[in-house]
């Protein structure tokens, strides 16, 4: 259900104070740089501010959209019929919060908070644990959601536990289950969202940390392209395979649709090289699935988030 902007006035004369982007090309706020027009866009600053806003659109079943970083995410061309609700900076405070049973040290971060400006904390104080995470973009609750990883660790290995807004306007605190992470995926409770993280780091000499996330740096510039708008990784590993190694096997680097090109530097990245338009990047897509099912029987899944003109719940 879509309302009216007359009604979406209305709705955030009510429960918000802040300043609204109407008609806000999505293209702005996603690494792809592609996407039609928001009809509301928002940037809260607070898990209340959240609350209120997504019981809003829940009392009158108007669709929402909650991103952080863009990194992960496609939106069509019809952009999206409903509220979208940005967790950024604003949203991304960091606090030290104890210490657990087995000397670590707890930290607390607010979803909008980016995975660099974490690194880059955790760093400084001497806290070990999140160094595969270096150069991986986009937010805290992002990665959660997607359990994000790379060099054989992935985030649920360092969290400890999750804020969580529940659809009914409920918060609740939790420790982090590990049964309901899976590869690049977290199953929650249906129509949760995740308001803030909770890790549990080690603490460890600032500069081993320094020079592991340099390692590891080196190792994402040598094997990704540069330069480029992308969603990082576009297609999920199947299982026992490389997403990438399969479609370099079928011959589909530099495959291109429009402005839209399988990079000849890793064939899992889908770039856009500067005038693609979101129809031309799904359609890229949907011919590298042909073609490797066709070749291999396999189906890729994406690994990016696809928004509709329907749209739904996600965060990036």
């Amino acid at each position: 259900m879509s309302v009216s902007d007359r009604q979406l006035r209305e709705l955030l004369g009510r429960c918000w104070a802040g300043p609204v982007a109407w008609d806000e090309p999505l293209a702005k706020w996603s690494s792809l740089r592609v996407g039609g027009p928001a009809q509301a866009l928002v940037k809260p600053g607070s898990s209340e501010a959240v609350q209120r806003l997504l019981m809003g659109c829940e009392s009158v079943g108007l669709p929402w959209l909650v991103i952080g970083g863009g990194t992960n995410l496609l939106v069509a061309e019809a952009g999206f019929p409903g509220l979208v609700l940005v967790l950024g900076r604003e949203f991304g405070a960091i606090s030290e919060c104890g210490i657990d049973q087995d000397g670590r040290c707890l930290v607390e971060v607010e979803a909008g908070c980016s995975l660099a400006r974490l690194l880059g904390w955790s760093q400084r104080r001497g806290l070990s644990g999140l160094e595969f995470s270096v150069g991986i973009p986009g937010s805290v609750g992002g990665a959660v959601v997607m359990n994000a990883g790379a060099w054989g660790r992935e985030i649920k290995d360092v969290l400890a536990g999750l804020q969580l807004l529940l659809p009914g306007g409920v918060m609740e605190r939790r420790d982090s289950q590990a049964r309901e992470f899976s590869y690049r995926r977290w199953s929650g409770p249906a129509g949760a969202l995740v308001l803030s993280a909770t890790f549990a780091l080690t603490p460890a000499d600032p500069l081993g940390i320094k020079a592991l996330c340099r390692e590891y740096l080196r190792g994402r510039q040598v094997k990704q392209p540069r330069g480029v708008a992308s969603a990082g990784s576009f297609f999920k590993n199947p299982p026992g395979d490389y997403a990438g190694r399969l479609i370099e096997a079928a011959g589909l680097k530099g495959l291109t649709v429009g402005g839209a090109t399988v990079s000849p530097v890793h064939a899992n990245f889908l770039v856009n090289t500067g005038v693609a338009t979101a129809a031309e990047m799904l359609a890229l897509m949907r011919l590298v699935q042909g073609k490797v099912m066709a070749k291999y029987g396999i189906w890729l899944e994406p690994e990016v988030r696809i928004v509709g003109e329907s749209g739904r719940p996600v965060e990036s």
